[in-house]
């Protein structure tokens, strides 16, 4: 039988089994992600990619910074062509940061790490309101795991991802086309060149707008991420490398113990407690509505109402308020010096520095006597007062009595500094920072993602946290009381700075003292005097209760308490001692003239 070449006729068109509208869709998605993948795939020189990831973080992590100009300019009319302006320089920026990196394949896990620098930038300015300042970036860069932990959050994975997936993807696929060096080296130098002349000649076109903005709104320069973010860790990164530079200037020669100590019956004993992220504006010693301080206000305490501190984070405060130097010439230092610690350990007193937080008293402590609370801890109270080794401020009272026999019997003898460096009010995670039975407004935040909290409860949990140090400081007096017998005793308690709680948007501290909000800065401080010292410093509390409304700053503490210990120091200036006009055997009012 003869075989055919013909063909087979084709099925008719009613013979085709009939696609779905959900095939067909199916299909079409199919199709578009082949087109966009091949897209992504395509071979680029590393240049291009810059270009790209730069144009994409400008539009994908600078929210916070397009949301700040548009508070601050209000109509669209106004802020539109600062943002264009702004944007134009972010753009401009990032491109010749990345410009550096522009070079190959093995560039793409250090595009990605800034990219989910980015993220975490964006996320951290966007939920806490902070800004990407050195300060700030070295304040992080402190610390410890436990606080670390603090800030974690699912909502921080899901912001990263957020942003970082489709870069990550689309750095995975990009094929980068390898050049010659000097080839690639040239054409680099020609994209900085062209990114840093754009910038320049757009700043100058959009001087008028731009100008006043950056003149009054200096944070604005640390929301432009990521060029802020690596500028402030490269800055925080590299200054100790010049830190050997860097002299010790002692200041405790000629420090002296004062004529009170050669006939005393008793030696002298202060405790001085250096508070966290206290805000004076929540003590009710100083008019807040609730009851938050009702220890305090038992032991008749004396309670200023207007002190400011040094700086907005510990980092930059606490050595600030040790120092004999004052805020201005502190921070416009060129070498370290020795600080208050010094001073008295050198005219012969006992001191000892007693840290309850990880991140330590910066330095201050160095050259005296120091400790951890947790260290030594027995281990039920570690089980009822820590969370591994972050613990409650009561902890520091534990074993008190023995750490201060521990001090040396001679310099005991003649007195004692006992400095205790609060947990205090450390944020978010504000209800980590009292126990239950201190708890007394409720409910409370129970989150560090302080976003997903009410108002309302971030106010209860931060409450919460000065009606525990409240307690703390009661306890303590009591047990300065227990003394009397041996030490005429003193508390003075002062906060290193203060905390924003949604206040203009803004969460935590650490903003640039220059525009930081007044919460921030505004901080409380606290006296106790035993009958002992009083009589011993002849102190007239008529006069200091007079005096409660003077304005005092950090600067004032070096000096106060060289007065009050009664120590003989050429660095000791009265002007700056809070109790000098009211020490005496007749005392005089103060004149109320601001003292910082």
């Amino acid at each position: 039988m003869p075989v055919s070449n013909a063909r087979p006729f084709p099925p008719a068109a009613h013979d085709l089994p009939l696609a779905t509208p959900a095939q067909g869709a199916a299909e079409a998605s199919t199709q578009l992600w082949h087109h966009v993948d091949a897209w992504f795939a395509r071979p680029r020189s590393a240049r291009s990619v810059v270009l790209w990831l730069s144009l994409y973080l400008a539009l994908a992590a600078n929210w916070p910074l397009w949301n700040e100009l548009a508070r601050i300019g209000g109509a669209p009319s106004v802020y539109l062509p600062s943002a264009a302006a702004m944007a134009l320089l972010v753009v401009c920026g990032s491109v010749a940061l990345l410009s550096f990196t522009a070079w190959s394949r093995w560039m793409k896990p250090l595009w990605f790490a800034v990219v989910v620098i980015a993220a975490i930038a964006q996320y951290y300015m966007q939920s806490y309101r902070v800004v990407m300042d050195p300060s700030m970036l070295a304040n992080a860069m402190q610390t410890d795991a436990h606080e670390v932990s603090d800030l974690l959050s699912w909502r921080l994975l899901f912001q990263v991802l957020l942003v970082a997936a489709l870069p990550a993807w689309a750095l995975w696929r990009v094929q980068v086309v390898p050049m010659r060096f000097v080839s690639q080296a040239w054409r680099n130098a020609l994209m900085l060149f062209a990114a840093v002349a754009v910038a320049v000649g757009g700043a100058l076109a959009m001087g008028r707008e731009l100008a006043p903005l950056m003149r009054n709104n200096v944070h604005l320069r640390y929301m432009m991420n990521p060029l802020a973010s690596i500028y402030s860790a490269s800055a925080v990164a590299i200054r100790p490398l010049f830190k050997h530079s860097r002299r010790l200037i002692p200041v405790s020669g000629g420090a002296a113990l004062g004529a009170s100590y050669a006939a005393q019956a008793r030696p002298p004993l202060l405790v001085l407690v250096v508070g966290e992220t206290a805000r004076a504006d929540h003590f009710a010693l100083n008019g807040y509505a609730r009851e938050t301080t009702p220890e305090l206000a038992a032991r008749k305490v004396l309670s200023w109402h207007d002190v400011h501190s040094c700086g907005t984070n510990t980092l930059a405060s606490v050595p600030c308020m040790f120092s004999p130097l004052g805020k201005t010439a502190f921070e416009a230092r060129k070498d370290d010096h020795e600080n208050l610690m010094d001073v008295l350990q050198a005219a012969g007193l006992a001191v000892f520095w007693l840290d309850n937080q990880a991140g330590g008293c910066k330095g201050v402590c160095d050259r005296v006597p120091h400790a951890s609370a947790f260290d030594t801890v027995d281990p039920g109270v570690k089980s009822a007062l820590c969370e591994g080794d972050e613990c409650l401020d009561d902890v520091m009272l534990h074993g008190l009595d023995a750490r201060l026999a521990a001090l040396p019997a001679e310099r005991r003898g003649k007195g004692v500094v006992l400095v205790m460096h609060q947990m205090g009010s450390h944020g978010p995670a504000y209800y980590k920072r009292s126990s239950p039975d201190a708890k007394r407004f409720l409910p409370e935040c129970k989150s560090n993602a302080l976003a997903e909290c009410s108002h309302a409860e971030l106010i209860n949990g931060f409450d919460n946290t000065i009606a525990y140090t409240d307690r703390f400081l009661g306890k303590t007096i009591d047990w300065l009381k227990a003394q009397s017998g041996s030490y005429d005793p003193a508390l003075l308690y002062l906060s290193d700075h203060g905390e924003s709680l949604g206040e203009y948007g803004l969460f935590l501290h650490g903003v640039p003292y220059s525009f930081a909000p007044e919460v921030q800065k505004h901080i409380p401080m606290v006296a106790w005097f035993g009958d002992g010292m009083s009589a011993r410093d002849r102190l007239s509390h008529s006069c200091m209760e007079a005096g409660l409304d003077t304005p005092l700053t950090h600067d004032n503490l070096y000096h106060t308490v060289l007065g009050l210990m009664d120590v003989k120091t050429p660095s000791y200036k009265p002007a700056l001692d809070a109790l000098a006009t009211c020490r005496g055997a007749a005392a005089p009012s103060p004149s109320g003239r601001g003292l910082g």
